[in-house]
């Protein structure tokens, strides 16, 4: 098909009909909505940030809630269900679901508080356990931290941090001179000495001074209760802790039921947040505001019918001009290939669209590189009946139309080559029959061998290579006769394409006679001839013309260049053949026997698997390389700026195409 031609659009209407405009033009995602940075003059923009940021922190909330809702209570998804498409609503649904949002909310934050809780406890918990930590070696100390002294004594208790015996820290604390006191160790291991220390009251400060030049220090605890009571106490709060988080996870999981409405709330919020962002970037006077964008010129009849809903609405249309944006429309046969060519980049003001030719070439390309008849048909089924089972998203379906095409070209290659999962048929007849068939003899056609006719397949790809450049070629001669640039179609292009057909026809010539050969010849030197007169022809000077002309001809090393690379045809297809060759191998290699016979089935489905995801992403990614460098380079530009309706945005619903107005 081709690129959709676009307008420009201006729309007038009263101010009081803004909200209505503009959620209609976002329901029918068919304009694409232009902003100058500043208002025009007469008029001017409105501050509706405090109402836009209230929608995005409510989406923020909603999607912060379902997160917390999936880490509590996993929504239960199969490994297909990535192919599955959003939920399918009715624009009204929008406007419905106002009604019950606030309840959403409230359920939002419900969600919100209680994992607060739980991170909360969380913390509270790390506290907790550490000071229970601390407390263990306390926990035979009958003694409160609060208590100090007595009428008579210093009660001082503490740690050093190395290991003593019982002699041991007596000894360290008789190094003390004069000082009458007490010890008792209440916890010693490791690089730790807890212990108790008795002193006369009048003496306190003389132990404290030495005691703390030793590396002494006192416990970080303070309170009327012994540490055995204070760490039952801290037990008892981690227990209630753990009951409260129980409590908060299975409140949390109740909400699983409202999972869908936090998506669609999600999903409302963003929709309104970008209503209120279009809304204040628009033009408004006192009783007026100005829309202007972009269409395509099919869809100005749609524009015009929401227009003509409101009380008074004036629209303009005009050319897009080159800033158009560019929107692709083609066939289904052709459609699956569009993101190919938007992949790569959109058509510039003077592309055409490649989409149909591309989606030919690749289709055929990536059977003659997968070519297996079973492969083929594995693939065809898995994404028909993908496509018709779980309704995927319009870009999913097209991927998966894109392989099913494919799947049907890998089918007829592998028809060609004789290939079903290799030679499978063939050996797995003569393990169990003792037969010696080959492929050629099972199939009732004449069939191309890839490992006895690589020469014949090889000439073949590159025959074929020069027909997908000449059709690049041809696009670009298209292309500059459509612009009015009739000699360089002409010379530049034209003469380039008869010599390659030339050279094609001499090599031919070799098997088909001296004749043909020489048409070939003469062709080829005709437009040696027209290149060497032609190509400097923006050079006044002859010499420099004539000069210009001969060095042009080396652009023939490119072409060779290209040519050569379509061997990759040859490579990819051989490739697949023989390593699903081997894996028959292997498989039949394990014998007769009942566990031989369902070893061969494991490694004939395990071989082919590994064989088809190897081989269908070699042929997938070198397909697109053949269309990139070597067609593309021949004619295509891109730098097209892709166009962007102004839809709704919505991650986890999506609006019923037939009920887009």
């Amino acid at each position: 098909m081709a690129k959709l031609k676009m307008k420009s659009f201006t729309i007038v209407a009263l101010r009081k009909d803004r909200k209505f405009l503009i959620e209609h033009l976002q329901d029918s995602s068919i304009v694409q909505l232009s902003f100058d940075k500043e208002a025009n003059d007469g008029f001017k923009r409105i501050d509706l940030s405090s109402r836009r940021q209230v929608f995005e922190r409510q989406k923020a909330n909603a999607d912060k809630a379902l997160k917390i809702l999936d880490s509590v209570v996993p929504e239960k998804s199969s490994l297909l269900s990535s192919l599955s498409g959003r939920r399918e609503i009715d624009p009204d649904e929008i406007g419905e679901f106002s009604l019950i949002a606030g309840e959403t909310t409230d359920v939002c934050t419900d969600i919100i508080s209680l994992d607060r809780l739980q991170t909360e406890n969380a913390a509270e918990k790390v506290r907790l356990k550490a000071s229970i930590a601390q407390l263990e070696p306390w926990e035979n100390y009958d003694i409160p931290f609060s208590l100090k002294k007595t009428s008579s004594t210093a009660i001082i208790a503490g740690s050093f941090p190395y290991l003593l015996s019982e002699k041991q820290l007596a000894e360290k604390i008789a190094e003390c001179k004069d000082l009458v006191f007490e010890s008792e160790t209440v916890y010693s291991s490791g690089n730790i000495t807890c212990f108790v220390l008795f002193v006369p009251k009048q003496q306190e400060q003389l132990a404290d001074g030495f005691l703390r030049s030793e590396g002494f220090s006192y416990p970080a605890f303070q309170g009327k209760n012994e540490p055995k009571k204070l760490i039952e106490q801290y037990r008892q709060k981690l227990a209630d802790i753990d009951k409260a988080d129980s409590e908060a996870k299975e409140k949390i999981a109740s909400f699983a039921d409202m999972r869908e409405k936090i998506k669609f709330a999600s999903d409302f919020f963003a929709i309104r947040a970008d209503k209120y962002d279009a809304i204040s970037k628009l033009d408004h006077s006192e009783h007026t505001f100005v829309v202007t964008g972009f269409i395509p010129e099919e869809d100005c009849g749609k524009l015009e019918k929401i227009c003509k809903k409101l009380d008074m609405c004036e629209v303009v249309f005009e050319d897009a001009g080159e800033d158009a944006p560019v929107k692709l429309k083609n066939n289904k046969f052709a459609e699956p290939a569009q993101g190919i060519v938007t992949m790569y980049a959109s058509p510039g003001i003077t592309d055409i669209d490649p989409t149909p030719i591309l989606a030919f070439f690749y289709y055929f390309f990536f059977g003659m590189m997968f070519s297996d008849a079973g492969y083929g048909l594995l693939m065809f089924l898995a994404c028909f009946i993908a496509i018709r089972k779980f309704k995927p998203e319009p870009n999913m379906r097209n991927n998966l139309k894109l392989f099913e095409y494919c799947g049907v070209s890998t089918f007829i290659w592998g028809l060609v080559y004789g290939s079903f999962f290799g030679n499978a048929p063939a050996v797995y007849y003569n393990h169990f029959t003792g037969a010696n068939i080959t492929m050629a003899d099972i199939c009732p056609w004449p069939i191309l061998d890839q490992k006895n006719d690589a020469m014949t397949i090889m000439i073949l790809s590159v025959a074929l290579g020069l027909v997908h450049i000449l059709v690049g070629m041809g696009c670009k001669f298209y292309v500059l006769w459509k612009n009015g640039d009739k000699k360089g179609a002409l010379f530049d292009v034209g003469s380039w394409m008869l010599l390659l057909v030339g050279v094609a026809i001499a090599a031919a010539g070799a098997k088909f006679g001296k004749t043909i050969m020489n048409i070939g010849i003469y062709i080829a030197i005709f437009c040696v001839a027209v290149l060497i007169l032609t190509q400097g022809r923006n050079n006044k000077n002859i010499f420099k013309r004539l000069l210009s002309g001969v060095a042009s001809l080396y652009d023939i090393t490119s072409y060779v260049s290209d040519l050569l690379s379509y061997s990759r045809l040859l490579a990819l297809g051989l490739t697949t053949g023989v390593m699903a060759e081997v894996f028959n191998l292997l498989s039949e290699m394990l014998g007769k026997s009942i566990p031989g016979i369902i070893l061969m089935v494991v490694v004939f489905i395990l071989g082919h698997a590994i064989n088809i995801g190897l081989n269908a992403l070699g042929s997938y990614v070198h397909t697109m390389r053949l269309q990139y460098v070597e067609m593309f380079s021949k004619f295509y530009e891109g730098g097209g700026k892709p166009f962007e309706p102004f839809t709704l945005n919505s991650k986890y619903v999506r609006i019923k195409e037939d009920n887009k107005k």
